[in-house]
């Protein structure tokens, strides 16, 4: 076991083999075929069924749980894939408490929802299990279409031009595509390689080409790629971080998040992870949470997420908070960082109480400090590099309709287009309307 501090408190190999494989283990088993059929048996199977409406992809949930109860689950998966190619992520990382099931007819009555979500992931398994791809491309229309981006919006944009059988090149930053699907989700919401094995699927309809370590902005123009396809569609994601604004935020030992779970993700072995003794977590929304958590799964032995508002003001959905209490995570709501402390590294955080107020948050004259050796920023990420020419609304791209910006023949969505809420989920629905925009465009129908 690596023992190696960084600095006094932060050391890998926290734990025993056992507990790594124990702790990063699947949050949520697949159902098995019996316990599938039992949940589907559930549904009313609503006409108008209010989770239909509540799912960003418009999903037509009571048929394809119908096909499960009928012993259909690949039928179930078609269903589901038509309106959400990365409905097996989905089915893994969205906050069905906060959408489909928390709709649920069910849940209204019985305060139990249909497990919507566990039945969507037991149909799409199968179906990825069975191989092949339940899509065939249509004639080739002789178009080129440039994707920047490739994760869930331009992965559902790719696939769904690919697929009206236009020819698409995916241009990605990173050196794997997937985007927050393969970078920023928390480990054991996607064991097994999962993120990869569904893009390996995805491209198995045909016609995307995928070009990674291609950044727009420094490999890549937009000029250029206008010049050479005949549509853009931008997915570029938030590729900054938002400030502190707290003093001594550059010490030592004070990261971004979002950089620590993607380290977690890319690593082969959990133990060479090292995590501080004493874990400060800035920030309440599912980043957070998943730097918390894993702080904690890692090995730490106290870890404090600190959000300036009040806790009904979370990003993070209530599940998610309720996950991390019950792994130990202490969640302090109302304060605010002012200082990062420390010789060089950080030492100690101090906070300010805040007070809602008229003219919004302001910081009371009442604070306090919690030791940290080890301190993550989750605050929340911003456009960078967005390309000159391109109108802004805030501090991301302009889009109208199915993701229309300023300039003509380019398209955006997912993050880094204004509007939506930062869901995988909302994303796949902004890159397949775009797709959908983008052929009925170029073939002259829209």
């Amino acid at each position: 076991m690596a023992n190696t501090p960084l600095t006094p408190g932060i050391v890998s190999g926290r734990l025993g083999a056992e507990q790594y494989r124990d702790n990063f283990a699947d949050k949520a088993p697949p159902l098995t075929p019996h316990e599938a059929a039992v949940a589907a048996d559930r549904c009313y199977f609503c006409h108008d069924a209010p989770c239909v409406t509540a799912c960003p992809t418009a999903i037509d949930i009571p048929l394809f749980i119908r096909e499960i109860a009928t012993g259909a689950p690949r039928a179930a998966a078609r269903t589901i894939f038509a309106q959400n190619i990365l409905g097996g992520m989905c089915a893994r990382v969205c906050p069905t408490e906060q959408l489909c099931e928390q709709s649920c007819v069910r849940e209204t009555a019985e305060g139990k929802p249909v497990a919507i979500g566990r039945l969507q992931r037991f149909a799409t398994d199968t179906l990825m299990a069975a191989g092949g791809h339940p899509f065939t491309r249509a004639a080739p229309t002789g178009r080129r279409i440039a994707v920047v981006g490739a994760g869930p919006a331009g992965l559902a944009c790719a696939h769904r031009l690919a697929m009206k059988g236009h020819e698409v090149t995916l241009f990605d930053a990173r050196p794997k595509p997937g985007g927050l699907n393969e970078y920023g989700i928390a480990a054991y919401k996607t064991v097994g390689g999962f993120a990869q094995a569904e893009v390996d699927w995805l491209l198995g309809i045909g016609g995307i080409s995928l070009r990674n370590g291609m950044a727009l902005g420094r490999d890549i123009t937009l000029d250029g790629l206008r010049a050479e396809h005949d549509a853009v569609f931008l997915a570029i994601g938030l590729a900054g971080v938002n400030a502190l604004r707290a003093e001594g935020e550059d010490k030592a030992h004070v990261r971004d998040a979002v950089d620590f779970i993607a380290e977690l993700r890319q690593a082969e072995d959990l133990s060479k992870i090292a995590v501080g003794r004493n874990v400060v977590v800035i920030g309440g929304g599912m980043t957070a949470v998943d730097a918390a958590v894993q702080s904690k799964l890692l090995g730490a032995e106290t870890v404090t997420m600190v959000y300036r508002r009040s806790r009904a003001a979370m990003g993070a959905s209530e599940a998610e908070q309720n996950l991390a209490a019950s792994k130990g995570v202490r969640i302090v709501t109302g304060a605010a960082p002012l200082r990062i402390l420390g010789e060089g590294a950080v030492e100690a955080v101090e906070f300010a109480y805040t007070k809602e107020t008229a003219s919004g948050l302001e910081l009371s004259e009442e604070t306090f400090r919690l030791r940290a050796d080890q301190v993550f920023k989750a605050i929340g990420q911003q456009l960078e590099g967005a390309p000159e020419g391109l109108a802004l609304s805030g501090r991301k791209i302009a889009v109208t309709g199915p993701g229309r910006t300023s300039l003509p023949g380019v398209w955006a969505g997912g993050d880094c287009a204004a509007g939506g809420d930062d869901l995988t989920v909302t994303a796949v629905a902004e890159g397949r309307d775009a797709a959908e925009d983008i052929h009925a465009t170029l073939m002259g129908e829209g």
